[in-house]
């Protein structure tokens, strides 16, 4: 079976609901990705194969085939360059990469682009359910559905809470986890360690035309004291606001090519994809699968957890990098290295490529080889993809 390669990966820096993103559409936000991996790996526009593009909420400004919309809006791929949006939930991206890779190592195609976007601010989170809905058009919880899982309402945010329960988590515990995301997100940014992963966008600000390149959800002023006195979600719980997620605006995009591609038009490979694995398991606690979707792409890798590197695990909530650290037994010094989405945001779609950008260039920067990816994914969905630094 033939090998595929990341030429390149990049974001943009996520943009907070409401702030310095959400004057741009979601399809140009889509398409400044697009044009910074075609520019940046060099590779000509008219080689490219096809472009897969993950979005969760295919709705409003991200409707009518958003990953086609974002060709179209390119300034550098043609219009023969074909696309296609795809959604697997908070995987949606992550599952564009493997799609691509997958083209790739069958031999259909040798240089596919994988992207994602999610302007969350432009189209809220549920719009493309809640709409309908609210019409009186329906629900999408079908009687066969409700006939299985009698009273069961879907949510990540419930999956979340009875993760806490089962492993045993404080409050304590995830208010920790939430200010160490932020204090590492600080760190690389002042560093610059997001430098190389990041697609300038040109905005319009109060004070005029500017540029964004900065992550903007970071809480430079986090304390303990801060990230604790947040309230709670739920009465009961244990999550907060400040231990969950940030709702954000973001794009971003990964080359994926051949051994063959790379040679006829001579690019340098960035990482090979190593394992390719996606599982699925309990759609009610849903945000657990990760851990064991992590179990089988390292049998599948003839890995142990210590032979990979760096590991990027979504933060979603709190809870669910916690729950795979317990489990897989992993070096919490090597997991989200460059902070998480409780500091950087998660713009859903957009967030499977997002974290591969910040894999790949971590793992560049720091000298490391095996880098593990993971996403929980609503429905109890989960994908993993292993790399190695070429």
């Amino acid at each position: 079976m033939a090998t595929a390669y990341i030429v390149d990966a990049v974001r943009t820096a996520g943009g907070r609901r409401g702030g310095r993103l959400a004057g741009v559409h979601p399809v140009d936000l889509a398409a400044a990705s697009l044009d910074a991996i075609v520019a940046r790996s060099g590779i000509d526009p008219n080689a490219v194969d096809d472009v897969i593009m993950g979005c969760v909420t295919q709705a409003g400004q991200q409707a009518g085939q958003v990953g086609r919309n974002a060709v179209l809006a390119s300034k550098l791929l043609p219009e023969s360059t074909p696309a296609v949006s795809i959604d697997r939930q908070c995987g949606s991206s992550q599952q564009a990469v493997q799609f691509a890779a997958q083209a790739v190592m069958s031999g259909v195609q040798d240089v596919v682009i994988a992207a994602g976007i999610e302007s969350m601010t432009r189209v809220p989170m549920g719009t493309s359910a809640m709409f309908h809905m609210k019409e009186g058009l329906g629900h999408y919880k079908s009687p066969g559905l409700e006939a299985k899982y009698p009273g069961v309402m879907w949510s990540q945010f419930m999956g979340a809470e009875m993760i806490v329960k089962k492993h045993g988590f404080t409050k304590d515990d995830l208010d920790r986890f939430a200010l160490s995301s932020h204090q590492k997100a600080i760190a690389a940014t002042n560093s610059g360690a997001f430098a190389n992963e990041i697609v300038p966008i040109e905005i319009e600000t109060p004070e005029g035309a500017g540029v964004h390149t900065q992550d903007e959800g970071i809480r430079f002023d986090a304390t303990m004291e801060s990230i604790a006195g947040v309230k709670l979600l739920q009465e009961g719980g244990t999550l907060t606001a400040a231990t969950s997620s940030q709702i954000c605006d973001g794009s971003s995009a990964a080359l994926v090519v051949s051994e063959e591609a790379l040679k006829r038009y001579n690019l340098t490979p960035l990482a090979r994809i190593h394992t390719l694995t996606v599982t699925a398991g309990d759609p009610v606690i849903m945000l657990e699968e990760p851990l064991f979707a992590t179990d089988k792409a390292l049998a599948r890798a003839g890995m142990k957890i210590g032979d990979i590197d760096l590991y990027e695990v979504n933060e979603a909530f709190a809870s669910v990098p916690l729950a795979w650290l317990k489990h897989t037994g992993a070096d919490p010094e090597k997991l989200n290295v460059n902070g998480g989405a409780i500091a950087l945001g998660h713009p859903l779609g957009a967030s499977g490529t997002k974290l591969m950008s910040t894999l790949l260039h971590a793992l560049k920067a720091r000298g490391g080889k095996y880098g593990l990816q993971t996403m929980c994914e609503g429905g109890g969905v989960a994908n993993v993809t292993i790399v190695e630094i070429v």
